[in-house]
């Protein structure tokens, strides 16, 4: 890949005007022009975008991953685009040379398959959950990763095409391990770059209503889609202490335990088990996947 070309997506629930066209000029102003830049009304109408920016409207909210796949599809109809960039529409690109850095790193491997971004708030803070490892209290290091951030990253088209694209039945909560998995699990690197910042308010997870059992549901469709056997249960039993030792109120331990429980019942997707051999490489990069 000589220069990688780059296909902005964002989702929007109409809810964040003021913050979608702030992140649109930021996406603007960037050195390297982006191919294409699509923007998803995500069951919500959109506002007036800007010239050269396509607007795809769904009648329904379809989540993070049936928006995102929209907006995956929207691009991949053009087929002049390379890498899918995803960017929470409350988000801002400080720097303006975000896209010729990321479309470089492309160019450069083409064994890449995932660059998570950094998120900061507005005083340069990131937060603890913001961070793709294990323990690590230093958001500045980058290298190489077993998960990735949300809220602003970047996709390769060639990746999806082996591996699929996002898991609808998710909706949200922990699409990204699952897609990240499934990378490695391929051969594909995931890549935690610091110097790609993407300016984000400080908020809590815990904010949207259906958290809990969204997290504890697709937590165990993950074990199940993906893990070898054993591990299943080792997984489970991990996440399960950390949630009751963390959690603070009974109601969201009810919504837990509900999730849960759908989780085992239904089936998140077809079951796909990783390779040992990704269990050890997940291992030596920090996160071997029991937690």
């Amino acid at each position: 890949m000589s220069r990688a070309r780059l296909g902005i997506a964002i989702l929007t629930m109409g809810n964040r005007p003021a913050e979608l066209q702030a992140l649109l000029a930021s996406v603007a102003r960037q050195t390297l022009p982006a191919a294409r830049i699509v923007v998803v009304g995500n069951g919500s109408a959109l506002p007036e975008l800007p010239v050269g920016v396509d607007g795809v409207e769904l009648e329904e909210n379809l989540g993070v991953s049936g928006g995102r796949n929209v907006a995956i599809e929207h691009l991949r109809a053009r087929g002049d685009v390379d890498v899918v960039v995803d960017l929470d529409d409350d988000g801002l690109l400080v720097h303006t040379d975000v896209f010729e850095r990321l479309a470089a790193m492309y160019g450069a491997d083409e064994r890449l398959g995932i660059v998570s971004f950094r998120i900061a708030d507005e005083q340069g803070r990131t937060q603890r959950r913001h961070g793709p490892r294990l323990r690590s209290k230093d958001p500045l290091r980058a290298g190489e990763v077993t998960t990735f951030l949300g809220g602003g990253h970047a996709l390769s088209m060639r990746m999806l095409e082996r591996t699929g694209t996002w898991p609808d039945a998710f909706f949200f909560a922990h699409e990204e391990t699952d897609l990240a998995w499934r990378a490695l699990d391929d051969g594909w690197r995931v890549v935690y770059e610091p110097s790609l910042l993407l300016q984000h308010p400080r908020t809590s997870p815990a904010r949207h209503a259906v958290y809990h059992r969204m997290t504890a549901r697709n937590r165990v469709w993950l074990a199940k889609r993906h893990l070898p056997a054993p591990l299943v249960p080792a997984y489970l039993g991990v996440w399960t202490l950390l949630t009751v030792a963390r959690t603070r109120s009974w109601g969201g331990l009810r919504a837990w335990a509900g999730g849960f429980a759908e989780g085992v019942r239904a089936s998140g997707g077809p079951r796909r088990p990783m390779r040992w051999a990704t269990v050890a490489r997940m291992t030596r990069l920090g996160r071997p996947p029991v937690i």
